[in-house]
């Protein structure tokens, strides 16, 4: 089997909900790492783009009918390549990835992209057809985050807990305490604002100019909006909870609802050289694996596991390890469950979704490239990259670098 390479990436900024990025259809958001990649290598025949895969998790608006595609067209891709969206909601843009990188390794595939997006902002309200003529019945669902159209047996059977009430369940069975979660996210904004000050995070961003409020005006967004870096222990501790009476979760210790898109370019050995393209990481390894919905927060624990017997390594092996922090409860969890510490700098070095905020489908592309230019940065050699997946899954890739 060949090997799949990840030779670039590039993300938008992260913008706040109903913040900078909120003016940008999910279409356009999702063609603008897709177009940076263009710009950056000008000297590529990209009549030779096999697939571009986008992750995607809402679907109800802008994205709809295929976003993959959608933004390929106006990225201004040529009208040959082909583009699918991929929706494992919050691991779809590691998906992506996994899609690429299996194509590229059955010799299916020499050069492709995986992408994701999520504009949290502009998810519609959404609304059923009548089960019945002449029906006056109407229910409507706010699709930014969470179910909607429940089935009645998936309640009975597996409940439908609410992602906060997740994050709850998981704090209560693994004794993770209200102070340890806000100690965590306290890190989190921290790494992150001093990485926002030292400019760590522009060498993966390509700034999104914005139509402003008057004609012909245009706001430069160039930073992600969501971090809060005056954020203290007491300002946390002063958050009362968000989702249960008398329980931990907090607005502060949870991740954001955001907006961003994000992409990375992969390709075979050969698919590299022919197209001029540097490889910087080998893909290792993609794994996923399923658990209680009602603790979906737990899930990269076994699916990392999964994927240590699959590569014969150890989670000692990683020099970089990016955990998507849907919440501070289960970030937690599983760094103790996988035997890491909960303050390691090797762990989300930068900060992780938190402070940075998490579009949904555009994240495991976040992290991917983030842990990318982290080994690249210290000289490390291998990666850890792992999400929760609401509805009960977990995703983990390793990544090495060359």
């Amino acid at each position: 089997m060949q090997s799949a390479f990840i030779c670039d990436g590039i993300r938008t900024p992260i913008g706040r909900y109903g913040g900078a990025l909120s003016g940008v259809r999910t279409d356009d958001l999702a063609a603008l790492p897709l177009q940076a990649l263009v710009a950056r290598h000008p000297r590529l025949d990209w009549e030779r783009l096999e697939e571009v895969y986008m992750g995607c998790v809402n679907q109800a608006g802008e994205d709809n009918r295929n976003v993959a595609r959608m933004a390929a067209l106006l990225a201004g891709l040529p009208v040959t390549v082909a583009a699918a969206t991929v929706n494992r909601l919050c691991g779809s843009g590691l998906e992506a990835i996994a899609s690429a990188a299996r194509g590229i390794a059955a010799g299916q595939l020499d050069l492709a992209i995986a992408g994701g997006v999520e504009s949290m902002s502009r998810a519609p309200l959404v609304m059923p057809k009548a089960s019945s003529a002449f029906s006056r019945q109407a229910e409507i669902f706010d699709s930014t985050i969470g179910w909607r159209f429940v089935n009645p047996r998936m309640q009975a059977l597996h409940g439908v807990d609410a992602m906060g009430d997740t994050a709850e369940n998981v704090a209560q069975e693994h004794g993770i305490s209200r102070a340890d979660q806000d100690a965590f996210a306290l890190r989190s904004q921290q790494r992150t604002a001093l990485a926002q000050t030292a400019g760590w995070f522009d060498g993966e961003i390509v700034p999104v100019n914005v139509p402003g409020a008057k004609k012909g005006e245009t706001m430069r967004v160039a930073q992600d909006e969501h971090p809060r870096a005056d954020t203290t222990l007491d300002s946390l501790a002063r958050l009362k909870p968000a989702f249960r009476a008398g329980g931990t979760v907090t607005a502060g210790n949870s991740s954001g609802v955001n907006d961003g898109a994000a992409a990375l370019l992969l390709a075979s050995e050969a698919g590299a050289a022919r197209a001029g393209l540097v490889p910087r990481a080998r893909v290792l390894g993609m794994a996923s694996a399923g658990v209680a919905p009602r603790v979906m927060g737990i899930g990269p624990v076994p699916a990392v596991q999964k994927l240590l017997l699959q590569t014969g390594l150890s989670i000692a092996d990683f020099d970089v390890v990016e955990l998507n922090e849907a919440f501070a409860a289960q970030g937690l969890a599983v760094l103790r469950g996988l035997g890491l510490p909960d303050d390691g700098e090797h762990i989300n070095p930068h900060g992780g979704a938190i402070a940075l905020g998490h579009p949904l489908g555009m994240s495991g592309i976040r992290l991917a490239l983030t842990a990318l230019r982290q080994l690249e940065h210290t000289g490390g050699r291998r990666a850890l990259v792992t999400m929760c997946i609401g509805v009960g899954q977990g995703i983990a890739l390793a990544i090495e670098k060359v």
